[in-house]
Parts: structure tokens; sequence; C-alpha cells
């Protein structure tokens, strides 16, 4: 990391905001917390607000990570990446899948995804996720082919996850937050 990793004994933090992180990560602080709870708000309220994209929505959780994935692949965010692979296998995705997406976003997943591996809805999330993240803007045949096949608040959740884990990914590839375990760069 590019900053210390927090230690209670730099910075005192709250117990109850640690503790609500604790909790959240099943008792172990992970190297993501340890630059988060520098700053109070700033920890709280990704806390909570991470909580619920994370675990909270009602769009399908593979399709999702899905999203995800694309993010931490296209912005070099390995941290992200090697927490949210396995969620998307956990989420029912299959390590074909995830091989092919690592082949589509060496190429340009902004344009229509082909890869056989993934079904059509994967190729429309990936590429939303891509013109989200590289673009910003979304192409309307794209946005409209995402309308034919999701309800409004997936659309809302779905945009929601991919927006979320673009700001994530920024704050982890600018800080230098390497994957728990893994020695620092």
């Amino acid at each position: 990391m590019r900053i210390p990793a927090w230690t209670p004994e730099q910075k005192h933090q709250p117990q109850d905001l640690v503790d609500a992180i604790l909790a959240r990560r099943g008792g172990e602080l992970m190297n993501l917390d340890r630059a988060l709870l520098w700053s109070e708000p700033v920890a709280r309220g990704w806390n909570v607000y991470l909580k619920n994209v994370r675990t909270g929505l009602s769009t399908s959780r593979k399709l999702c990570e899905l999203g995800i994935c694309t993010v931490a692949l296209l912005t070099g965010a390995k941290y992200e990446y090697h927490h949210h692979a396995p969620d998307f296998l956990t989420a029912g995705g299959t390590q074909d899948q995830l091989d092919a997406l690592n082949r589509v976003v060496q190429g340009d997943p902004r344009q229509p995804v082909t890869d056989a591996a993934l079904g059509d809805i994967e190729r429309l999330v990936v590429q939303y996720a891509a013109q989200m993240t590289r673009d910003v803007k979304v192409e309307d045949g794209l946005f409209a082919a995402l309308q034919a096949r999701f309800t409004t608040t997936e659309l809302v959740e779905l945009t929601t996850a991919i927006a979320t884990y673009n700001m994530v990914a920024r704050f982890l590839v600018a800080l230098q937050i390497t994957p728990d375990g893994e020695a620092p760069r």
C-alpha cells in the first residue's frame, strides 16, 4: 500500500465501527479495511453501502459479480478481481466464463461480445460494464437490449454494482492496495 496499514494505535476509531467491519468480514480486517479506517466517515459509510450492494440487491448475484469482475480487469484492480472472481463462481458462474471474460477484455469489450462461453445476457453485462468503465456513456442500442431483458429495478441495481466497483477499483489502484496475503509491491 502507498499508505501505512491502519492500526488502532496509529489512529483511534470507535469500537462500534471496527466491530461492524469485523462482523461484515467474518472477524478479520482486510487490506482494504486497513486503508479505509484512516477516515471514520469513509469507513462507516463504505461498510454500510458496500454491504447493501454486496448482499442486499435482488438482481442476480452472478450477473453483478460478472460486471464487477469486468470492471476489475479493465481497471487493473487485481485486489478486486482476486476477491470477486470466487464470488462469481459461488453465485453460479463457471471457470469457462471467467476465462472467456479474461479473453474478451484483451480486445475491446465495449463492442458486441461474441465469446461462446458467455450467454447472451452475460455478453450484454460485460459490454455494459466495459462501456460504463471505459466511456462512462452507454450506447442507446446496448441500453435498449438490456431494457428488453431486465426490469427497471434490475437495471438500477446492476448499474449500481458496476458503478460502485468502478469507485472501489479507483481507490484500490490509486493506493496500490494488494490482495490479502500478497506481499505489497
